[in-house]
Order: C-alpha cells, then structure tokens, then sequence
C-alpha cells in the first residue's frame, strides 16, 4: 500500500544541488517513519535536496514545475490521514495557496484526501504516465479536471497523446 514501488517512482532531477539558489524555489519538506508518517513526492524535477536528518529532508522545485505531494499518517488502529496534492511551484511574487510542508505555498491545481480516492488519482498518474508523457509535463487542466470529478464522485477523461499535443499548441500560443 503506502510506499509501493508503484506509488513512489522515481522523480527527475534537473540539476546537482549545489548553487542552487533557494529563495526562489518551492521547498517541500519530506518525512519518512516507516508505517506511522510517510510523505513523498511521487513525481516533479527536483531542482535541490537537503538532507536534514534520518527520517527527513527538504526538497525544491523550481517556479513552474509541477509536482504530486503524496501524505499517509496512520496509528495502532490503522489509517489516520491520507492526502495528495498536485500543485505547481510558483514565482517569489506570484500569489499562492498554502499546503501544509510546502514553503511559501503552490499553486494548487488537485488535492484530494481519503486513501481510496488518493489511490485513484495515482492510478490516473500510471495512466499518463503509461503514454510515454511525464506527468509533470501534463495540462495543468487535466490536474484540476481529475480532481473535480473525483471529489464529485464521477469518472474523469483519460490524458492521451492528442490532448497532451493540445495543450503544448496552447501553451505555445500564449508564451
């Protein structure tokens, strides 16, 4: 369940740590007790990492990244909390939603709570993942979609390949 392989793959780098400059970057803050706090980013380019202890580190995106922040906290009895959050780093001076670990705040495109539902939203992640495109590299709207008809209880449209090819002729247009 929490921490499989297939919920905590892998996320990208884009450069080495060091002279990174961190009062313009997103910082998240990552802590790992095994079966009691596990938090995690399931995917987003890391543009620095510090390691504060055993169990915790901070980690940063660069403004305009788009990252999954992914919380489970359980128990004696089981399963307290859990949560995921799909959000974008933002710029110094550009306004922000505060998310609990994440310094200043992102831009908050999904954040859905109870494992059953955070389970599907992983599911929708291997989804676009499994069309050869990254899912830090998916429509911002294909975020917020996913997160709407979930919270609505409803099923949401796959991301594809023709969707993704949209949305970069739009991006496109409006840089």
């Amino acid at each position: 369940m929490r921490g499989d392989p297939v919920y905590a793959a892998p996320v990208r780098r884009d450069t080495p740590s060091v002279g990174a400059p961190h009062g313009s970057l997103t910082e998240v803050e990552l802590t790992w007790i095994e079966g009691r706090l596990e938090q995690w980013i399931r995917f987003g380019r890391i543009a620095s990492e510090r390691i504060l202890s055993r169990s915790t580190k901070v980690i940063a995106f660069r403004p305009g990244a788009t990252f999954a922040f992914v919380r489970w906290t359980s128990n004696d009895y089981g399963t307290v909390h859990s949560s995921i959050a799909i959000a974008t780093a933002v710029a110094a001076d550009a306004p922000y939603a505060t998310l609990a670990f994440v310094r200043p705040g992102a831009d908050l495109l999904l954040r859905i709570d109870g494992w059953p539902k955070v389970q599907q939203v992983l599911l929708a992640i291997d989804a676009v993942e499994a069309t050869g495109i990254e899912a830090c590299d998916a429509a911002p709207d294909h975020w917020r979609h996913v997160g709407n008809r979930l919270a609505a209880g409803m099923p949401f449209r796959p991301y594809g390949p023709d969707r993704h090819a949209a949305w970069l002729r739009r991006r496109a247009i409006e840089a």
